[in-house]
């Protein structure tokens, strides 16, 4: 049963899955108040603890202490509601990269009991019609250096009836920024329920219709309160830097509620490339860094020192699998434990973790406190230990779409399936073998990408790699590698032949890429995470294909 909403627009708990579809959640660990607004938890809450002069959000050039944040949230949360009529329950969507004014915004918003649809600053106006219309959304808050496609979009989206502008780069002259101006200090948030919807967080992979993620009020303080809490032994010391974009949970989470729920600091870089990041955690003396493992290959190629990087305490590494040899890279190089983990828009953030005191290559760990996980085949039968199967998950958050059939499809017998395979070993490790659908069947041989693209990695020559199956009437399917190589290496057949051979030496031979492609640069998302699907449908911009080895022994 939930508790009385404090949502007058009751549309986001209207558009939940019913309760039987919905899966199993396990609480017990996790004993919250059943009313509170986490935007006062990971702010005003901080204030009061005595964390009011301890820097909370740093970004373009400026530092905001916890009681300026507060103070600022205050006034936003203000004009949202005496200006700008928003009521408990609305739907407010925010436009921006990732900067101090954008995590004001989502707290304002937050305070005033909206539901935050965070959004990415690469959107073009037909995917933010989509999520405009999908969540109904009238209010937008925007960068105003992004500006003009979200006008694209109210185009197409007429209930998208008011786009107010808001200052990133903290000189505040913004129309939103002026009306906050003269608005109060103080504001008394709404007393939403905790398991009120705060948060709207569409899915980075999805294909066709936007699916869209609900997540409670209660949930925010849960991924702080286990993973960042267990796992990284937050403390109000620390200072957080990343690229993951505040639009996905995964950076929401890193570089916004995990820092604030514990009084420590952000470090928000709106142009968070490798270099900048070294830089940033050099300049402030970053102790957690969140990436993609992508990133941390290019930070170890920059040609600038790593053993400078002292100040950091650990590097947490999700959105795709850590491959080995950049696991043992990056601690050799930096002496910094580097940790696998595995989260998903729909669990919110990362369930199943490495630890700082236990954590090794190819491996993802356990579950975080609080989270249960099995491997199952199609029937929903536990499989024996180091055999792959479908990654099966409950625990204090969970799948709950908004008014989507697919709710069936993730939620089976009350446990989340993930849509990854892995297999679980006889110590009760986890270990990734790929996603369901990129399972690799190749002359009735099953071939996990990763693990062939790990292999390659340990080749010097490459830089880049990725991994897919492609059709082929002999075998079904054959390994297909797409790479890209470090200076110094010719992209020729012979090149390819080394690589072919390097894999059949590292692991079983019949799992080597019987196909080799040289490219410039592999296609990825914002948050890091390779787009295979553009490989297996290349066109011609997709996959600038210089050389292939095709070798079919």
């Amino acid at each position: 049963m939930y508790t009385e909403s404090a949502h007058l627009d009751t549309f986001p708990r209207d558009n939940l899955p019913p309760i039987e579809k919905q899966p199993e959640f396990l609480l017990g660990s996790h004993d919250y108040p059943k009313r509170f607004n986490v935007g006062v938890e990971l702010c005003d809450r901080l204030v009061a603890q005595g964390h009011g002069q301890r820097t909370a959000l740093a970004g373009n050039g400026r530092r905001r202490s916890y009681q300026e944040l507060c103070e600022w949230t205050n006034r936003l949360a203000h004009v949202l509601v005496d200006d700008l009529g928003i009521v408990a329950g609305n739907r407010v969507l925010i436009r921006s990269a990732n900067n101090p004014a954008m995590v004001a915004c989502w707290l304002a918003a937050t305070k005033a009991g909206a539901v935050v649809v965070n959004t990415m600053p690469m959107l073009r106006a037909k995917e933010l019609s989509q999520i405009v219309d999908k969540a109904e959304i009238s209010l937008a808050l925007c960068d105003t250096r992004l500006l003009d496609e979200l006008h694209e979009c109210q185009k197409a989206s007429p209930g998208l009836a008011r786009i107010v502008g808001f200052d990133g780069t903290a000189n505040h002259e913004a129309e939103l920024d002026r009306l906050a101006l003269s608005k109060p200090v103080t504001f008394k948030a709404v007393d939403t329920a905790a398991d009120d919807i705060a948060l709207m967080g569409f899915t980075s992979g999805t294909t066709g219709s936007p699916k869209a993620t609900l997540h409670y009020h209660r949930d925010l303080l849960v991924i702080a309160d286990g993973y960042a809490k267990e796992v990284l032994k937050v403390s109000a010391d620390d200072v957080f830097v990343g690229s993951p974009p505040l639009a996905f949970t995964f950076g929401l989470g890193g570089l916004a509620v995990f820092p604030l729920r514990f009084g420590a600091c952000a470090v928000l870089l709106e142009h968070a490339s490798p270099p900048n990041m070294m830089d940033i955690i050099r300049e402030y003396q970053a102790t957690v860094v969140f990436t993609a493992p992508t990133a941390y290959r290019a930070m170890l190629a920059s040609p600038t020192r790593h053993d400078d990087l002292g100040s950091l305490r650990v590097a947490v590494s999700a959105g795709e699998t850590l491959p080995a040899p950049i696991y043992h890279d990056w601690i050799e190089q930096t002496g910094t434990p580097i940790i696998d983990g595995i989260g998903a828009t729909e669990m919110l953030h990362i369930f199943i973790s490495n630890r700082l005191d236990d954590h090794r290559p190819n491996c993802t760990g356990k579950p975080v406190a609080g989270y249960q996980a099995r491997i199952v085949d199609s029937d929903m039968q536990e499989v024996p230990a180091g055999t792959v199967g479908r990654l099966a998950v409950r625990g204090p958050t969970g799948c709950r779409y908004l008014a989507d059939k697919r709710q069936q499809n993730y939620v089976v017998d009350g446990w989340n399936i993930t849509g990854d395979a892995f297999y679980q070993d006889a110590e009760g490790y986890f270990h990734f073998a790929a996603r369901n659908d990129d399972m690799i069947v190749s002359a009735g041989y099953n071939i996990a990408g990763p693990e062939v693209e790990s292999a390659l990695l340990a080749h010097p020559a490459v830089k880049e790699c990725a991994v897919i199956g492609v059709p082929d009437l002999e075998r079904g399917q054959i390994v297909k590698a797409f790479v890209v190589l470090n200076a110094g290496f010719e992209e020729d057949e012979a090149c390819g032949k080394m690589l072919q051979d390097h894999v059949k030496q590292t692991i079983a031979p019949y799992k080597y890429p019987r196909s080799v492609s040289f490219i410039d640069q592999l296609p990825k998302t914002t948050t890091g995470k390779v787009q295979r699907f553009r490989l297996a449908k290349p066109s011609q911009d997709d996959t600038p294909s210089i050389h292939e080895s095709a070798s079919q022994q």
